[in-house]
C-alpha cells in the first residue's frame, strides 16, 4: 500500500512540475502595464472569486485572470480606466466562513482567525497564515477628504456567498465567538464595522441554492467528488506549486502550506482527517439545507448598498416554444443547463422549497431566480435615481452563462461594457 501511495505521488510530482514549467515561462512573458497614479473611483473596488477559483496572488492567474478570464486581465483593465481594483485570493474550496475570515486578514495585514468556537465544531487549527501586508493600504483611514476609506465588494457566485457572510460578522460580530475567547477574538467577530463598507455588489451568487445540487446527487457523484477533491487538494497543498501557481488557503487542516513536503502517511492522514469534517467546506455550504442556514443566520446591513445581477443562459425557440440553452453556452456546462430545463418539478424535503417553472431560466450551473436575491431579505427593482442601502437593488437580469459573468468566453466588447457600466454605477453612489 505505502508503494501504491508513492508511486501515485511520484507521478502526480511530474506532471505538477512539467505544469510549473509551462506556466513560469508563460507569466514571464507577459508585461505589467503601467496604471494611473490617481484613481477616479473614491473607495477601491475589491474583488472576491467563486468556488475553485483564485486572485490575483496566484502564478495561474498570469496564465489565465479568474476575473476578465479568455477576454483579458480585468483588474488592469479597470485600472486603465481609472478604477481602483483589487482581485482577492481565499480558499477556492473552503467555506464561506472560512474565506470571510481570510479575507479579513488580508484586507488588514494580519494573522488569519477562524475563531475558536468555529475552529473547535469543525476540528481544525484556529490560526492560519500571516499577511506581512494589507491587500492595499490605507482601509479604514481616512482619505484625502477626511473621510474613512471605505470599499465596495464584488463577488461572484459563491464569492458572493463570502462577501455576504464578511458584511454581516463586520457589522455584527459573533456573540459566540466573543463567549468562546473574550481576551483574544478576532476584530472581525466583534461587529461594529460595518462603516468599513460601502456596498456589496452579488454577480451569478445563487443565493438560494442551485437545483444542479440535485444534479450530483442523482447521478451519485456528489460524494465521490467531495473525497477527490480532498485527494487533490491535499497533495496540490503540499507541492511546490501552493503558493506559487495555486494556493487552497487549506493550512488550518494540513492539506497545505508545506510546500516540497512529500510525506504520504501525514498527507492521507490530513485527508481523511478533512473528510471526516468536510462540512466546514464550499460544496456543503452551497447545498440547499446549509444554504437556507446561511440566510437564516445573514442579516443584511442598513447603511449599505447591496446590488445583485443574475444571469440566463437559456432562449425560448419562436417555433418550437421549448427553451433551451442558447448557442453561446459553454458547451461543456450546457447539458447541466439542460438538465434544469426539463428536470421534473420537486420539492426539496429538506428547506421545502419547490422547484418548479420559475427555477428553469439558468445560467447553466445556477437557477436565474436564485441569483437575484436571498428571499429572506428586503429588494427592489434597480433605479438609479432612487438606490437605497439595506435593500437588495436587483438589476435586469443579463444574457449569458455563468462564466460569461467573469469573461471565460465572452464577447470581449460586451465584458468589459458590462464592467465599466458597473463600476461608473458604483463610482456614482459615493459620497
Amino acid at each position: 500500500m505505502k508503494t501504491i501511495k508513492v508511486a501515485i505521488s511520484a507521478a502526480l510530482a511530474v506532471i505538477i512540475a512539467l505544469s510549473s514549467v509551462c506556466i513560469s515561462a508563460y507569466a514571464a512573458d507577459r508585461n505589467a502595464s503601467a496604471l494611473p497614479e490617481t484613481f477616479d473611483n473614491r473607495y477601491p473596488f475589491v474583488f472576491v472569486h467563486g468556488f475553485n477559483g483564485w486572485g490575483s496572488a496566484e502564478g495561474l492567474n498570469n496564465l489565465i485572470p479568474y476575473w476578465g478570464a479568455t477576454c483579458g486581465d480585468l483588474m488592469k483593465f479597470l485600472g486603465k480606466n481609472g478604477y481602483e481594483c483589487y482581485s482577492a485570493s481565499v480558499g477556492p474550496i473552503s467555506s464561506a466562513w472560512d474565506r470571510a475570515c481570510e479575507l479579513y486578514a488580508q484586507l488588514t495585514g494580519t494573522t488569519v482567525d477562524y475563531g475558536a468556537a468555529h475552529s473547535a465544531e469543525h476540528g481544525h487549527d484556529r490560526y492560519g497564515r500571516t499577511y506581512e501586508k494589507p491587500l492595499f493600504e490605507g482601509w479604514g483611514r481616512k482619505d484625502k477628504n477626511g473621510g474613512i476609506k471605505k470599499i465596495h465588494l464584488i463577488g461572484h457566485s459563491f464569492g458572493g456567498t463570502t462577501i455576504r457572510l464578511f458584511t454581516y460578522l463586520m457589522t455584527y460580530g459573533c456573540s459566540e465567538e466573543i463567549k468562546a475567547s473574550p481576551d483574544d477574538v478576532s476584530p472581525l467577530f466583534k461587529g461594529g464595522q460595518e462603516k468599513l463598507i460601502y456596498s456589496v455588489t452579488c454577480i451569478c451568487t445563487p443565493h438560494n441554492s442551485a437545483s444542479t445540487y440535485y444534479f450530483a446527487k442523482d447521478l451519485y457523484i456528489f460524494d465521490p467528488l467531495m473525497v477527490l477533491s480532498a485527494l487533490y487538494t491535499g497533495f496540490m497543498g503540499r507541492s511546490l506549486l501552493n503558493g506559487r501557481v495555486v494556493d487552497f488557503h487549506l493550512e488550518q487542516f494540513g492539506l497545505s502550506n508545506t510546500p516540497g513536503k512529500y510525506d504520504c502517511d501525514e498527507y492521507f492522514k490530513a485527508v481523511k482527517n478533512f473528510l471526516e469534517h468536510s462540512d466546514d467546506t464550499c460544496q456543503r455550504d452551497l447545498c440547499p439545507d446549509r444554504m437556507q442556514e446561511l440566510n437564516n443566520m445573514i442579516e443584511i446591513s442598513p447603511h449599505i448598498y447591496y446590488f445583485s445581477y443574475a444571469f440566463d443562459t437559456t432562449v425560448e425557440g419562436k417555433l418550437t416554444g421549448i427553451r433551451l440553452p442558447s448557442i453561446t453556452t459553454n458547451p461543456l456546462i450546457a447539458p447541466i443547463s439542460c438538465w434544469i430545463l426539463f428536470h421534473r418539478e420537486f420539492t426539496d424535503s429538506l428547506t421545502g422549497q419547490v422547484y418548479d417553472e420559475e427555477w428553469k431560466p439558468n445560467d447553466s450551473l445556477c437557477n436565474t431566480i436564485s441569483e437575484t436575491y436571498p428571499f429572506d431579505e428586503p429588494h427592489r427593482d434597480y433605479d438609479e435615481t432612487d438606490v437605497k442601502t439595506g435593500i437588495w437593488n436587483v438589476m435586469p437580469v443579463s444574457k449569458g452563462d455563468h462564466g460569461t459573468a467573469i469573461g471565460l468566453l465572452a464577447n470581449k466588447k460586451d465584458h468589459e461594457k458590462f464592467y465599466l457600466a458597473l463600476a461608473e454605477k458604483l463610482k456614482n453612489i459615493e459620497r
